[in-house]
């Protein structure tokens, strides 16, 4: 069975359209509210708390920072998926670039994988650590 180019093409645009449709959904119809009432028995302010998941002490400022670069690293990883597929589809056969593809394909898997289990690890041993239930 042979697909043709413009099946091809209509079958990205739909794909494109859709996923761009739900994450303005999800966007727009849930949104984070800010503003937060002050509560003057809690010595932080409230949007650290509101940042570190309520955890306030170094296991919040620890999980803030380490959640915030493993989200930076699992954006960059699922970028690179996104190439890489672009990259296989357009190789319009080219055993080079299909080639390549393949690789980033993989490699980024494979960093898809070792940041969730880094996200395991962190958050299971700043939970034993710190005496708490991790997150």
């Amino acid at each position: 069975m042979k697909i043709s180019k413009s099946t091809l093409k209509q079958f990205l645009l739909v794909t494109t359209l859709t996923v761009m449709g739900l994450l303005l959904i999800n966007g727009v119809g849930i949104s984070p509210v800010f503003a937060q009432a002050i509560d003057p028995e809690q010595d932080q302010p409230a949007i650290v708390r509101s940042l570190s998941g309520g955890q306030t002490g170094i296991r919040g400022i620890v999980l803030t920072i380490v959640n915030f670069f493993l989200t930076f690293l699992g954006l960059l990883a699922v970028v690179m998926v996104i190439y890489g597929g672009f990259l296989y589809v357009g190789s319009a056969g080219n055993d080079d670039n299909i080639g390549k593809a393949k690789k980033i394909l993989l490699y980024a898997a494979i960093g898809i994988l070792i940041i969730i289990a880094s996200y395991a690890m962190v958050n299971t041993i700043l939970g034993a650590a710190t005496g708490g239930q991790g997150v």
